[in-house]
Order: C-alpha cells, then structure tokens, then sequence
C-alpha cells in the first residue's frame, strides 16, 4: 500500500510560485524514500511568506526551477496515491504551475489528510499538523517542506493503523471517504460521504 506524502512552499500569495516541494514515499509500515529541494519561482518573494517558512529569493537563486524540477515530481506523483495535508492547496499549486509552464497534467489520484484525521480524531480541538503532530508525539520543524510531507505520511500510517485495513479501497470505506483525482487539464476533490455522523465507523 504504498503512497506518497507531498508538501510545497511559495514565495507568494500565487499558487504558481512554489519556492520549495517536499516528497516522502511510505507504506503503512515505514518510510521508504524521501526528497526535498528548493525552487527558483521566478517571481518575487512576499515578506508574509517568508516570515512563515524563512525562505529568501537569495536561497533559491542556484535552485532548479519547477519547469527543470517538474521531470522528477512526475516520477513520483504519476500513477500513485499522493496524500497531502490540505490537499486543496498543494494540489492547485501543481495544477497552477503547470498550466504557467503549459506543461501536462499528470494521472494521480490523491487524499486529504485533514479529510482523513477529521473522521478518524474527531475528538481533537483542530486538525491543523502541528496538533496531530503533537496528539502523535511527532517531533518536526513545521512549514519546511520536507517536514512537513514527513508528517503528512506519519498521520496517514497512524491512520491506516487505527483501521488495520487490509486494502486502501477497505480504508475509505469505513472512513466514508472518496479519493480525488487530477487528470489532464481537470481535477475532482476527494470527499466525504455524509452518513449523518462525522465519526468513522469501524
């Protein structure tokens, strides 16, 4: 049941301005491969964005930009689960820079591990990472890329843990979750099926 963990930062407010991507491949068992690397976006950086992730355009001046990076994403994202903590942003920030590249879509289906802990950790004050890091006891440095996508991945295996599911098609079921998909130029959001509780049922 492998899948892959995927978290970007941007330089500004547009979702085409990645300045940093994070990707980790796990199982429900264990970490398998992990990448990180910096962004040139190619347009300026805002003092907001900096302050949360303390990267500068001076750090990405020597870095690859998303265009020359995008070869190697596409080898991780095509074809596999890709979950994301706040799916939506992470997934319009690959849609979005790939159309200002004109550059295809890949085929991946994807899940939102916010969707995810809300139906299994209904009991928690928020959803944000830094809370179910630390409902985990999961040590990170939050908002770098890196870390976060490492997290991402460890709630999910908490996740498929708590269920002990046997398939991932099992997993969205008793969490009454549907998967979303991005195909090329189009994307669906996954969702969750309302059975008139917002608790999983096992």
């Amino acid at each position: 049941m492998n899948f892959v963990s995927i978290d970007f930062e941007t330089a500004n407010e547009k979702r085409h301005s990645p300045c940093a991507v994070g990707l980790v491949v796990a199982n429900e068992n264990q970490i398998i491969d992990e990448f990180y690397s910096l962004i040139n976006p190619l347009t300026d950086f805002r003092s907001f964005n900096t302050y949360i992730h303390g990267i500068t355009e001076e750090d990405v001046e020597d870095a690859p930009t998303f265009a020359e990076l995008w070869p190697t994403l596409h080898t991780y994202l095509a074809d596999h689960l890709v979950v994301a903590h706040n799916a939506s942003f992470d997934m319009s920030v690959i849609r979005n820079t790939l159309d200002y590249f004109k550059l295809p879509y890949p085929s991946m289906d994807y899940l939102c591990t916010v969707k995810i802990a809300q139906q299994i950790w209904p009991e928690l004050d928020n959803h944000k990472l830094n809370t179910l890091a630390l409902h985990h006891e999961i040590d990170f440095e939050h908002h770098h890329a890196l870390e976060d996508a490492r997290v991402a991945a460890k709630v999910f295996m908490k996740a498929i843990e708590e269920y002990q599911s046997e398939s991932m098609e099992n997993f969205l079921n008793v969490c009454h979750l549907t998967k979303g998909k991005i195909y090329e130029r189009g994307y669906t959001p996954p969702k969750t099926r309302k059975l008139g509780s917002h608790k999983a049922f096992r």
